[in-house]
């Protein structure tokens, strides 16, 4: 009976160290294949715990109470812009905006899509195809090492990647209310690389829209790449990120969403009329978030205060106007005696200028004394 017991606890104790080495091992295995993965991302200096916590949870559209839509052209020769453009070859490690995206895009880590103009759709039906793109915009490029039809990679040479042909960005801001966390915000939906090239002959350069990528795909990949944007301080001191969250680029209205999908070029054909209707549009997104709260007590008191000193400086120059009017017409006459003197000085054969005596009135025959009829009459 001892042997038996014995027999049974021997069995159990393997069973279990059986399993606990099977256990161990397929822990091995995981963590291998998660070595393998953080090593090959880390090739780019993004990890998957970086893309993570990139990952921006989208706002449905329950919660939001207002939500516009604008489409902006970044135009590259801009100070403001510059920092996306230089340097256009890679110095130092740093590279400009459009050799990110596409070296990501040639090793198959960041998904471009379809333009489609104002009928943009972010999904896997409107993916491009990358050796197309490339064929397409005659970029020359050879098949990386261990490219596969499910998973192609391609080799981009350094001098044939066209960033100096790049001259604007097309991106689309969405600024949103979110009325479940009461706030207000500006959000980057996607970007755009525009090509400007030039035709056999010359003449002026035509855009060629490339691709859309969507900014929360490419961010983590932003944040990894310093940039300097002042020229007065010549230190990296902010990301690509940083350079699109605090809204540092300057960029032209060109579209808002709307029913027929018609450009602020098509509605508004005048130049003057264009511009006009880009400044309302500004002012009304800028002057919205100050609409939406109720103005404290300090407020509504330096608005008051602000309101009275303008009346004051409005009467004061109403006063200043009133007391200013009767001394202009004694000015003038001031000057006009002064011409007069000068005249008279400057000719001195001048001879003063001789008063007809006025002749005195002729009696009227009712106003005079006259005879009497009878005296007449003699």
């Amino acid at each position: 009976m001892k042997k038996i017991l014995l027999t049974a606890i021997a069995m159990i104790i393997s069973a279990a160290a059986f399993a606990q080495e099977s256990s161990s091992s397929s822990v091995v295995r995981r963590r291998n294949a998660d070595d393998r993965n953080a090593q090959k991302n880390s090739t780019t200096g993004v990890t998957q715990r970086m893309q993570s916590h990139f990952e921006d949870t989208p706002v449905s559209d329950s919660e939001m109470q207002w939500m516009r839509v604008m489409y902006r052209q970044l135009d590259l020769m801009k100070d403001e812009n510059a920092a996306l453009y230089y340097p256009d070859e890679p110095v130092e490690g740093q590279e400009n905006l459009f050799r990110i995206i596409l070296g990501r895009m040639a090793n198959n880590e960041l998904t471009g899509y379809e333009y489609l103009d104002g009928r943009e759709m972010f999904t896997d039906n409107y993916k491009v195809n990358m050796r197309d793109v490339l064929d397409r915009f005659h970029i020359l490029y050879t098949d990386a090492k261990g490219s596969t039809e499910r998973n192609p990679r391609f080799v981009i040479e350094e001098a044939d990647v066209p960033a100096s042909e790049v001259l604007s960005y097309y991106i689309i801001e969405r600024w949103e209310f979110d009325k479940r966390q009461n706030r207000m915000r500006t959000r980057i939906e996607a970007v755009c690389p525009v090509l400007h090239r030039s035709g056999d002959f010359g003449g002026e350069a035509v855009k060629y829209p490339m691709f859309w990528v969507k900014y929360d795909d490419l961010r983590p990949y932003l944040t990894t790449q310093n940039i300097f944007t002042n020229d007065d301080n010549n230190l990296a001191s902010c990301t690509y990120d940083d350079y699109f969250q605090l809204g540092l680029y300057k960029g032209d209205i060109y579209k808002t969403r709307n029913l027929k999908n018609r450009s602020l070029m098509q509605m508004y054909p005048d130049p003057d009329e264009l511009a006009h209707a880009q400044d309302s549009i500004q002012k009304r997104l800028d002057s919205f978030e100050e609409k939406l709260w109720v103005p404290s007590l300090e407020e509504l008191a330096a608005r008051r205060e602000a309101a009275e000193k303008a009346e004051m400086a409005a009467a004061g120059e109403s006063v200043e106007e009133a007391a200013d009017a009767p001394a202009a017409p004694k000015a003038a006459v001031r000057s006009a005696r002064s011409k007069r003197g000068t005249q008279n000085a400057s000719s001195p054969k001048a001879k003063p200028a001789k008063v007809k005596k006025a002749k005195a009135p002729k009696a009227s025959s009712s106003s005079s004394a006259v005879r009497s009829v009878r005296n007449r009459r003699r």
